[in-house]
Order: structure tokens, then sequence, then C-alpha cells
């Protein structure tokens, strides 16, 4: 009882920090579209590095496995097109057209997607606390969005940057809900590596046709200082820490965890941008915390 406690406690504490590389994923996002950053280049050279750092600690590993990996290909294909290919890219390209506060909306639908796409599949059974859970948090997000003004919502114009991160939230959580349909005979680090490769192949020719449209990347300071956030933070360490905590808690009580992202937007537009914590902001942050908290309870004490 003690060591399951312990687990949740680790899982708790990697998808927090998962969220707060994410949170800065968006704000980097949007500063690279302010400079001109092919969001397609961007994306492929953020995993390009990615998977060049993993491989001297997961080689070995590929070629020992390699018969699991190729007999599973057509899974990890889909893991990788699903996370890296479509939305990651996307999620650069909507930001040249959309607001951060936009694209963090978005992404409070990803909970909901994951328990119907995991109900779907028959992969983990939904609950009424997780159901209530998700209702919770999407409460506290529009509190946040809106201003707690629900006046604001009917002047909400979703332009095509918003339409596109929709695809993008819809294509993370079949990655997620994936995650928990297999046991892997490789090791998350190498389930990384695999996912990465996976969807870098597929990302190739769209850097290709972006560069053809004249969208080069300029090595410059803002393209520096950009990669090296992507890669390390929301890449690598992010991606690391949302599968362990998928592993062990299951997609669903996992996704909820993404509700925290508009809290830590917040916190760094107040940081960056010298924006008040106004009183919509506690609100919403108690909504969202009683929804986490509710979506983790499986079963009635008695």
């Amino acid at each position: 009882m003690i060591k399951q406690n312990s687990q949740t406690s680790t899982a708790y504490l990697l998808l927090i920090l998962t969220t707060i590389f994410w949170s800065g994923n968006f704000i980097v996002g949007k500063a690279a579209s302010m400079y001109d950053i092919p969001p397609f280049s961007l994306n492929f050279f953020r995993w390009f590095f990615a998977g060049l750092i993993l491989m001297p600690f997961t080689y070995k590993e590929i070629l020992k496995k390699r018969n699991y990996i190729l007999k599973n290909i057509g899974f990890f294909v889909i893991l990788g097109v699903t996370s890296i290919t479509i939305f990651n890219s996307i999620v650069y390209y909507s930001l040249y057209y959309t607001q951060v506060i936009n694209g963090v909306l978005m992404i409070s639908t990803i909970p909901v997607w994951i328990i119907f796409i995991s109900s779907l599949l028959n992969i983990e059974k939904t609950n009424i606390f997780q159901i209530i859970g998700v209702i919770l948090s999407l409460t506290g997000v529009i509190f946040i969005i809106t201003k707690a003004d629900f006046d604001l919502i009917q002047n909400l114009d979703f332009n095509k940057g918003d339409l596109t991160m929709v695809v993008a939230m819809f294509s993370w959580a079949i990655y997620s809900a994936l995650l928990k349909k297999k046991k892997y005979e490789i090791t998350q680090i190498t389930l990384l590596q695999v996912v990465i490769m996976t969807g870098l192949i597929f990302l190739i020719p769209i850097y290709f046709v972006e560069m053809n449209y004249g969208n080069l990347i300029k090595l410059e300071k803002p393209f520096i200082l950009t990669l090296t956030y992507v890669v390390i933070f929301p890449g690598l360490a992010a991606f690391f820490f949302w599968i362990k905590g998928i592993s062990i808690i299951g997609a669903n009580r996992a996704g909820v965890f993404l509700h925290l992202m508009p809290i830590f937007g917040a916190i760094m537009a107040m940081v960056i941008f010298k924006e008040k914590f106004m009183f919509y902001h506690f609100l919403g942050a108690m909504f969202i915390i009683a929804g986490i908290t509710l979506s983790n309870k499986r079963k009635i004490k008695t």
C-alpha cells in the first residue's frame, strides 16, 4: 500500500512538471511566431535533436529489441504520427493565427477525448468521479479563459488557428489513450525514441514542403533559444514524464492534469507580461484542483 501511494505521488509530480513544461511550450511557440520561425521546421529540428540526444542511451536496446519493434511498427507509427508529426506541428502552426489563451482553452478538451477514446477502444472504464472531475475542471478553465464573464464566450471568434488546434488536441488524446493499450517490452526512454523516430519520418516531407514555400530557418538568437527550450523541456523531459505518469495511473486520470496548464500559463503571463492575479484566476484554480482530486477517486469509501 505504501509503495502504491509512493508511485501515485511520483506520477502526480511528473504530471505537474509536464504541464509546467508544456505551458511554457505554448508561450515559446507564440514567441516563435513573432520572430517568423517556421512552425513545421521548428518542430522538425526539435525532435531531430531530441532523438539525437537520446540515441546513445537507446540504440543498444533498439538493436536488441528490433524484432519486437518491427513486429509492432504499425502501432508505433500511429503513436509517432499522432504525437510528433501532427500534434506538435499543428500547435506551433496554430499559434501563428491564434492567441495562447485560445490554445490553452483547446487543451482543456483533451481529457474529455481521452475518456471517450479509452472507453471506445475498451482501454479503460470510465467512472462517475472522472466524469464529474472533468466537468469541474472544465468549469475552472472557463472561469480563467472568460475572466468569469460569461458574456465573453459569445464574442470568441474562432479562426483557422483555433480550428487546427482542435485537430491537434484530438490527435494528442488518441496518442494518450493508445499509450495505455499495450504493455511494452522496451523501456520508456526507448519507447520515446521509437515514437520520435517514427514521427520524424513523416515530418521530413512536411519540412521540405515548408522550405520550398520560402519559409527558412534563420540561425539567429531567437531560434537558438527557442529550440533549446523546446528540445529539453517540453520535448524530452515532458514526453518522458507523460509516458511514465500514464503507465502509473492511467490515461484518464493523467489527462485531467492538463487542466493545470491554464493556471501555469496565467502564472507565466504574470511573470513575463506583468499581468495581475485576479479573483477569476483563484476561482478557476479551485475548480480545477477539485476536478483533479475527484477524478482520481476510484470508489466510494465505506
